[in-house]
């Protein structure tokens, strides 16, 4: 069964919005395993508009299922990954400026530095993953990356799949059948709702994880974390 890893980000944001400790990070997540969630998953930024760095560290010991931070490779980034010791790492290639991740990565372009950065924490056991679009060179670029993973960056779907769901999904089934024949496995995230969530589980097999933050932090706001939580979930059943 595909984990739904609930992105925190969200709630921090709202904290940070006002100051002080509400709401609370470290307690929204405890809550979102309660509730069923098979992970968290955070975005720590350079300038902390949302998570900061000690809020993961505060994470760490608190998260019982699976911990997978994100966010571009810096050093202080790294080096924050490798003193956390994560399930998991998603690389991601989005420069410090921008509002959310809007691309993958250029596997071939970034081969070398990717390798050096995955060697180190492959050497730590931290399993990786990297932030790819569709196009079938840079999934295959990534295995020579030495990466566990890749999570496929799903904004163009959610864009197309008002228009013809299945015109949407046609790249990502193709990316998807060729990451599993080159052995990746194959996680999914960005822009994936409670209208678009079911339609890309039911056709991309051998999903791993999706990672959804911004979309289900607001559908909580109207039908509560709980219930919002299993919603998603039933969308991955």
């Amino acid at each position: 069964m595909t984990r739904l890893s609930v992105n925190i980000n969200k709630i921090a944001t709202l904290r940070n919005a006002r100051g002080g400790n509400t709401p609370n990070v470290c307690e929204a997540a405890v809550n979102c395993e309660r509730f069923g969630a098979e992970g968290i998953t955070v975005h720590p930024r350079p300038d902390e508009r949302h998570i900061r760095y000690q809020d993961v560290r505060d994470l760490k010991p608190l998260v019982t299922t699976e911990f997978n931070i994100e966010g571009y490779p810096s050093k202080d980034f790294i080096d924050l990954v490798l003193e956390v010791k994560p399930e998991q790492v998603t690389l991601v290639p989005d420069p410090p400026e921008a509002i959310t991740s809007n691309a993958g990565w250029d596997t071939v372009k970034n081969k070398d530095l990717l390798i050096d950065i995955i060697s180190q924490f492959k050497a730590a056991g931290i399993r990786t993953s990297i932030f790819v679009d569709t196009n079938l060179a840079n999934i295959e670029g990534a295995v020579a990356t030495g990466t566990d993973r890749i999570e496929l960056y799903t904004e163009p779907y959610a864009t197309e799949y008002p228009k013809s769901k299945d015109e949407a999904i046609r790249p990502f089934v193709i990316a998807a059948k060729r990451a599993h024949e080159l052995g990746l496995e194959i996680n999914a995230g960005h822009d994936l709702s409670l209208e678009n969530l079911q339609h890309f589980h039911q056709e991309i097999p051998n999903l791993a994880e999706v990672s959804i933050g911004h979309a289900l932090i607001s559908d909580a706001l109207y039908f509560g974390l709980e219930n919002t939580i299993q919603m998603y979930r039933k969308c991955l059943k």
